[in-house]
């Protein structure tokens, strides 16, 4: 049954809304996903705090700020979208790890910071190692100088204990 006017009208709203607060929407092919898959993956992205609505690319359109170079109209097969309001990349993370395991999810592409990303480079970004691990990283780099030199000196200090040692025993 199609929609009415005013329904057409609630949706755009809610749907500029979700724009105005987002820092990155990525839309997802989900032409041949089952009903239980896309559950699952709403439950995913409901506990990251992700908003995945699937819409109609007509309505999407007028939706999307002028500034937005994008017609949705020609991504391919039915369109959902995912609206992260936290972080870009594990949205990215969390749809192309669940399109690795469900064929039938596709990255369509994505907008990130007002600019339109194609499905190639949004799973580049998706390949990224997350926050989290590039921090873990940094303090592991910035760590291992001071403790090469802590275990430069621990071992002077075994050495001369194990001298000691020698010298007790004669």
């Amino acid at each position: 049954m199609p929609l009415s006017k005013i329904q057409k009208k609630k949706i755009i709203e809610d749907l500029k809304e979700k724009i105005s607060r987002q820092k990155a929407v990525i839309f997802t092919n989900i032409r041949g996903l089952k009903v239980k898959d896309l559950t699952q993956l709403r439950k995913r992205l409901r506990k990251e705090a992700i908003d995945y609505k699937m819409v109609k690319k007509t309505l999407f359109k007028i939706a999307l700020p002028r500034t937005i170079e994008l017609d949705p109209r020609k991504l391919e097969g039915e369109i959902a979208a995912a609206f992260g309001y936290q972080d870009e990349i594990g949205l990215a993370k969390i749809l192309y790890d669940f399109s690795k395991k469900n064929e039938n999810l596709k990255i369509a592409g994505g907008i990130i910071d007002g600019i339109f990303f194609q499905k190639e480079e949004i799973i580049s970004l998706a390949k990224l190692p997350s926050k989290e691990q590039l921090l873990a990283k940094l303090v592991g780099t910035i760590n291992a100088p001071i403790a090469g030199f802590v275990n430069a000196l621990k071992g002077n200090l075994r050495n001369l204990v194990y001298i000691l040692s020698n010298i007790k025993a004669n």
